[in-house]
Parts: structure tokens; C-alpha cells; sequence
């Protein structure tokens, strides 16, 4: 879920952040578009340790690892989280902590992402980097369907458990024998990415457009330390 070049979103984010520290003192330090241009398709793909677990694990959004917002961020500090949610969702643990890790380009900080928020309305939240209706289209029936997408940014094992069942949701929209030359979790980050219309174009041989493509490549960069962190 990325919008734009990167050099230019933190440009923006800068001038953000400046405007923060200038109202509420120094803070810690894209979106997704709905969107995918026609370009290359991919030439490599990651080799997935398998869907998630069988057995299933406890409701809810507490886990052992760190969920307050504090200071470096660091993907890998929530494996624990994204073995559980990933569980529960029954997707694979290694493309949710992938996911994490090309999410991780932007600073997380919650008065950060709000004030960024504020002048720009349909901006993502929390660590996932997730939009509105995304959340609100993937909470209902769910263990968080009581909560709202406001508190993504102050509870990061609620961005997870959210992002793992968007994933789940995705999973459940493509056709069982994709004609593209993408595996599964390929599909999974683009639709993540790029949104379920333009998955299951992919799907269907539509070439990648290069936003898209940007994130699948970094999927293939972060998905050997991913495996490593969810093991």
C-alpha cells in the first residue's frame, strides 16, 4: 500500500513532521494506492514456507510482544503477534511479517500519522498501513469487530490482527488456478497493495504496473529475514 515514489513521500512526511514538532514539540520518527499501471511482470518469486498454521489461537489483540508505540520501530519485534494472527487467520505468517516489513518505509508514530491524517483524509493508519474501509470491511464477525480504525496507530497488535484478516479476505477472492505467473502470496501482497480488483487482474495474466512491482520487489527483498523473524 504505497503511493508515489518513496523519495517523495518522505519529502511530504518531512514537511509533516516539522508542522508536528512545531505544535507539539520533537516526534519519533504513502498510502496504497487503489491503482496499478501496466508494466513488467515479475521475474522472481518467493518461496513460501506454506499456508498458516492448522490450529488456531486465542481471540483478541494481546499478545507478549510490544504493542505501544515506542521511539525505532522494528518489524520483527511483533513476531510473536504475527505468528498468532497469522494463525488465526490461517495465512502464512512469513508474507504478514513481509507485508510489515514494506509497510515499514513510514514513520509510525501515532501523533505523527494523525496530524498527517488530518490533510489527508483517506491517509492509512498504523503499522500495516491500513485504510478505513479496509478495516471496516474486514472487522465485522471478527474478535475486533468492537473496534475502530482510529486505534490503529496506538495498538500495533491490532494493526496486525487486522492486516492478517484482510489477508485471509483477499485469499478468499482469488480463483483457484490463477493464470498469472505469480504464487499465492504474491497475489495476496499485491491485492494488499493495490486492492482485490487489481489482484485478481493480476491473476488473470494482466501484466504488473510498476507501483505494484516496486512492492512485489521488496517483498522478495524482506521475505528471507521475514522467514527468519517468524520462526
Amino acid at each position: 500500500m504505497s503511493e508515489g515514489q518513496q523519495g517523495s513521500r518522505w519529502g511530504r512526511w518531512l514537511v509533516v513532521g516539522v508542522l508536528v514538532a512545531a505544535g507539539w514539540g520533537i516526534v519519533h520518527g504513502g498510502d496504497h494506492p487503489t491503482t496499478a499501471s501496466s508494466g513488467a511482470s515479475p521475474s522472481a518469486a518467493p518461496s513460501p514456507d506454506g499456508a498458516g498454521p492448522s490450529a488456531s489461537a486465542p481471540s483478541g489483540s494481546a499478545s507478549t510482544a510490544p504493542s505501544k508505540p515506542s521511539g525505532r520501530y522494528d518489524p520483527a519485534d511483533y513476531a510473536a503477534p504475527v505468528r498468532r494472527f497469522a494463525a488465526e487467520a490461517g495465512v502464512n505468517p512469513q508474507l504478514l511479517m513481509a507485508i510489515l516489513y514494506n509497510e515499514s518505509y513510514k514513520p509510525h508514530d501515532p501523533e505523527l500519522e494523525r496530524a498527517w491524517q488530518r490533510g489527508k483524509p483517506e491517509a492509512s493508519f498504523g503499522i500495516a498501513n491500513m485504510h478505513r474501509a479496509a478495516f471496516d470491511d474486514t472487522k465485522p464477525g471478527r474478535p475486533f469487530a468492537d473496534r475502530q480504525w482510529e486505534e490503529l496507530p496506538d495498538d500495533r497488535d491490532l494493526a496486525v490482527q487486522a492486516a492478517a484478516w484482510h489477508l485471509h479476505d483477499l485469499a478468499g477472492q482469488l480463483p483457484a488456478r490463477p493464470s498469472a505467473p505469480l504464487n499465492h502470496d504474491e497475489l495476496l501482497a499485491l491485492g494488499y497493495n493495490a486492492g482485490a480488483g487489481n489482484m485478481l487482474a493480476f491473476a488473470r495474466g494482466v501484466k504488473v504496473g510498476s507501483q505494484a512491482q516496486s512492492y512485489l520487489d521488496r517483498l522478495h527483498d524482506n521475505w528471507a529475514k521475514s522467514g527468519t523473524a517468524v520462526q
